[in-house]
């Protein structure tokens, strides 16, 4: 249940918040709370409080000190504030939202608004005392204080898991140095063993073939010699090659994938809970081998930055046959942490990259408009050596 309101859009909540907003002005009109001289102008001023959570995150502060100036409005010159409901929960929420999303030192400009607000609703009563800005001040405060620490906790979970993933990153690397270093050792091993077993059937041959005419019992040892260094080479290359490849999987020696399969990637992302809608233009062209794995690749990759970084986010997959070359687009909506994807460690982007330099294509990966992130790769239909010569030409 928490994981699918996590999932829940952010501008939802903020559509929601101010729905219930508009509610409680609702009841206010309802229940004959705005009177006077002033209701249309009063009723305009709690419509634009239920229209600030829109804006909220965006604009923190300015979400606070907008709130603060209707307050004052209403307070000193239209319908005192005490009476609205809706002015009143702003207390609670702007104060809270400006501590949480204002970063640093800079989130202080949100307690002078706190205050204004409380004197201004305090002035506006003719019997008002210091307590009537304290108190309410202070509640005010405490909220303010809750989103700080709120931030506080998210920067430090941000972080711990930062953290955690470069401990886990480098103790990969670390397994796949340990992984290189043996496997250097093997093949140095591997060189010892058939270069000793050739060079010793190439002397035994050697003698074999003077003296078979002269001793041809000591050619026929010779021979067997020779057959016997050659089972013993090949007995000792058999067990170096099973060490180098006892983890192999059987499923690495299938065929590889290629954009033919598309919608089978397509099927177990949906299965993991990525929302996916696809799109395939134009005639599919005979690609050659590695063009195909590349853009197969491309595609996987991205699919999982968006499990990992977006939130399992809806996402848009569109493929585009061109008469010169293969688009492939991949871009969801997710508010993850953009800038993780950016500046993290970046080993699948830059695998991506990697991919479609070798090709002479070109990749985009960033921001996209209206939030979220996109992968955009471009990869030409030329000859091989053009395309080695394109990608050098970058390089």
């Amino acid at each position: 249940m928490i994981e699918r309101l996590r999932r829940f859009p952010a501008w939802a909540w903020d559509a929601l918040m101010s729905a219930g907003f508009f509610a409680v002005l609702v009841a206010d009109l309802a229940g004959g709370t705005f009177d006077g001289n002033h209701r249309d102008a009063a009723v305009a001023a709690v419509a634009l409080i239920a229209l600030l959570p829109l804006v909220r995150r965006q604009y923190p502060l300015g979400a606070i000190y907008a709130w603060t100036l209707i307050v004052g409005v209403l307070s000193l010159a239209l319908h005192p504030q005490s009476d609205l409901i809706v002015a009143f929960l702003g207390l609670f929420v702007f104060p809270y939202n400006a501590g949480l999303r204002v970063p640093g030192r800079r989130a202080a400009l949100a307690i002078p608004a706190i205050w204004l607000a409380m004197a201004a609703a305090a002035l506006a009563n003719d019997d008002a005392i210091v307590g009537d800005i304290i108190f309410p001040g202070l509640f005010g405060m405490l909220f303010w204080v809750v989103g700080r620490a709120t931030a506080n906790r998210v920067r430090l979970a941000a972080e711990l898991h930062e953290e955690a993933l470069r401990a886990e990153e480098e103790r990969l690397a670390e397994a796949v140095r340990a992984v290189a270093d043996e496997r250097r050792r093997i093949a140095r091993e591997m060189h010892d063993v058939v270069a000793h077993s050739v060079s010793m059937m190439v002397i035994q041959a050697g003698g074999a073939r003077r003296i078979l005419g002269r001793e041809p019992a000591r050619a026929v040892e010779a021979a067997a010699l020779i057959e016997r260094a050659g089972r013993e080479a090949l007995a000792e290359m058999r067990h170096l090659l099973g060490l180098l490849h006892a983890e192999d999987d059987p499923a690495d020696y299938a065929p590889q994938p290629t954009l033919a399969k598309l919608d089978a990637l397509v099927a177990r992302a949906r299965a993991a809970g990525v929302p996916v809608t696809v799109e395939v233009h134009g005639i599919r062209p005979e690609l050659s081998a590695g063009l195909d794995l590349a853009a197969y690749r491309v595609l996987q990759e991205a699919l999982t930055n968006v499990m990992k970084h977006g939130g399992c986010a809806p996402t848009d997959v569109r493929v585009h046959y061109r008469a010169d070359a293969v688009e492939v687009l991949v871009s969801d909506r997710g508010d993850g942490p953009v800038d993780a994807r950016l500046a993290g460690s970046g080993q699948g982007l830059v695998g991506m990259r990697e991919r479609v330099r070798m090709y002479g294509g070109e990749l985009h990966a960033g921001r996209r408009r209206g939030g979220g992130f996109e992968v955009a790769v471009r990869l030409p239909l030329e000859g091989e050596e053009e395309a080695a010569l394109t990608a050098g030409a970058r390089t």
